[in-house]
């Protein structure tokens, strides 16, 4: 019993327009984490700065309110939701969820101006911006983990995040002062490492190599180069 050999047929032009067509279109973005971490560190400074008493007045809140709500909060928010075209896990949860707490953070302190919300006296405990910690706290410290995988320096920036909002959950649950300045001290340190963070995602992208290491764990050292490209490399 014969087989006849299977005869390659040429695609002609008439058999190749009736394909099923593919397309990709990339559309490459910047690295998201760098608005996202310039708006984060900008704003937890000047929260912080006044939380370690560094400066301020009762009525400091007022004039802080926006620039947390907006370039902390919004800025960061944004960022967040580009992370997702980045496919960045770890970059969307912490951004989005720490860009929607200086949202409401703004938000609150709108309400105690408008009379709307009483904010303990002398100090006292504040019972509900304490639960607000502790969720906060909970969730970065999740992030910390995460980012252990990826890159050491955004590790540091969460592990001392959490830590500031571990602390501060029991000094707002407590009322304790000391507490809330110890905790303010945790908090400038991250945003120090959080500037240092997007400079480096921004100057590396600029020069195209690495100039400033991020300590990153994946094999390719280059953070920004290629990443925040959907479908060619996930990223920061």
């Amino acid at each position: 019993m014969s087989t006849n050999p299977t005869i390659p047929i040429r695609p002609t032009p008439e058999i190749l327009a009736e394909a099923p067509q593919t397309h990709v279109s990339l559309q490459p973005i910047a690295a998201p984490s760098i608005l996202g971490l310039y708006g984060f560190a900008g704003a937890t400074f000047m929260v912080a700065a006044h939380m370690a008493h560094w400066f301020g007045t009762p009525q400091t809140p007022q004039v802080l309110w926006p620039f947390a709500a907006f370039f902390g909060g919004l800025a960061q928010f944004l960022a967040g939701m580009w992370s997702y075209r980045a496919r960045d896990g770890v970059a969307t949860a912490m951004h989005g969820m720490w860009g929607s707490f200086w949202m409401a953070f703004g938000t609150l302190w709108i309400l105690v101006a408008a009379g709307k919300v009483t904010v303990p006296p002398n100090g006292g405990a504040f019972v509900g911006l304490g639960f607000w910690f502790i969720v906060l706290a909970a969730i970065t410290w999740a992030g910390m983990a995460a980012a252990k995988s990826e890159s050491s320096v955004v590790a540091a920036v969460l592990g001392f995040l959490a830590a500031g909002s571990t602390v501060a959950a029991v000094g707002e649950l407590a009322g304790v002062e000391w507490l809330r300045i110890v905790a303010g001290w945790l908090f400038i340190i991250s945003a120090i490492i959080a500037w240092y963070a997007a400079t480096a995602l921004m100057i590396n992208g600029a020069r195209h190599r690495t100039v400033l290491s991020l300590g990153s764990k994946r094999t390719e050292d280059t953070i920004q180069i290629g990443f925040g490209e959907p479908g060619v490399l996930r990223g920061q």
